[in-house]
């Protein structure tokens, strides 16, 4: 008896603060506020990661990474989804700018639907095995390694600019592995905001020539649980593609976590 109540559980667990009770938005128009990220700043980075998104589907660079799926049409007819459906061709800096802040309704608001990541659905998947069973596949020739993993590393930060949490993480990870900054050929790093990007990129120090070379979460989605997986994947593929060595991935995780992970091509 009583009256029942649904939870949509990926606002409530994936998209809501758990300290302050408010959205992932707010955290990222605090970050924009504390790291001093302008709105026409985030709409530049955002119309980047769209426009890098867009040469990339058009040279076929993600076809390799992509595992086409069949989904059952009308009348027995079958589609094949092979390729990202999010990304908007043509996204230009002057379309975002028209786009009016989601979060914060003050005059103070930065954050748009437009430099802010897409909600969507995507799955990935990695196989992780020992150095030893990886050799013994491999010379049997039953399996083929595209990377080992040399160092990881996870790291809190205050849940209100939870996504600046790589900055910690890529630092530990990057002193773990020994490695510095120029010894890196490319970094995946999960767009959930253009503002907490912006951030990460900036107090890191990075070349932005080597972040994101395919666009991010921006323009391809932030499917919530599948993000770190995809950004890994999409980060050996990437390395294949352009005879990188050693990569970087790293995301920010609500309620104030940073993960990253070192690989290097073998």
């Amino acid at each position: 008896m009583g009256d029942g109540t649904l939870v949509d559980t990926m606002m409530k667990d994936g998209l809501t603060d758990a300290f302050h009770n408010y959205h992932m938005g707010i955290t990222a128009e605090n970050v924009a506020k504390r790291f001093s990220v302008s709105r026409e700043d985030q709409d530049a980075f955002a119309a980047q990661s769209q426009q890098r998104t867009e040469a990339a589907q058009n040279s076929g660079c993600f076809e390799k990474e992509i595992v086409p799926v069949n989904v059952p049409g009308k009348k027995g007819s079958v589609n094949t989804v092979a390729v990202d459906e999010f990304p908007r061709h043509g996204t230009t800096l002057a379309s975002l700018a028209r786009l009016r802040p989601c979060f914060v309704s003050d005059g103070t608001g930065t954050v748009t639907a437009g430099n802010a990541s897409g909600i969507n659905d995507g799955a990935a998947a990695v196989l992780v095995m020992s150095g030893e069973e990886m050799e013994r596949r491999r010379r049997s020739g039953s399996c083929q390694p595209l990377a080992r993993v040399v160092s990881w590393a996870q790291c809190g930060v205050d849940p209100e600019v939870m996504g600046i949490g790589p900055i910690p993480a890529v630092r530990a990870a990057l002193a773990k592995a020994e490695w510095t900054l120029d010894k890196v050929d490319l970094f995946e790093l999960n767009e959930a905001f253009a503002a907490q990007s912006l951030a990460v990129v900036r107090e890191l120090g990075l070349d932005t020539e080597k972040v994101n070379v395919g666009g991010g979460a921006i323009a391809l989605g932030h499917p919530i649980g599948a993000s770190g997986c995809r950004i890994l994947v999409t980060l050996l593929h990437a390395l294949e593609r352009t005879s990188g060595r050693r990569g970087v991935a790293s995301l920010c995780v609500g309620g104030g976590q940073g993960l990253a992970i070192c690989v290097e091509r073998v």
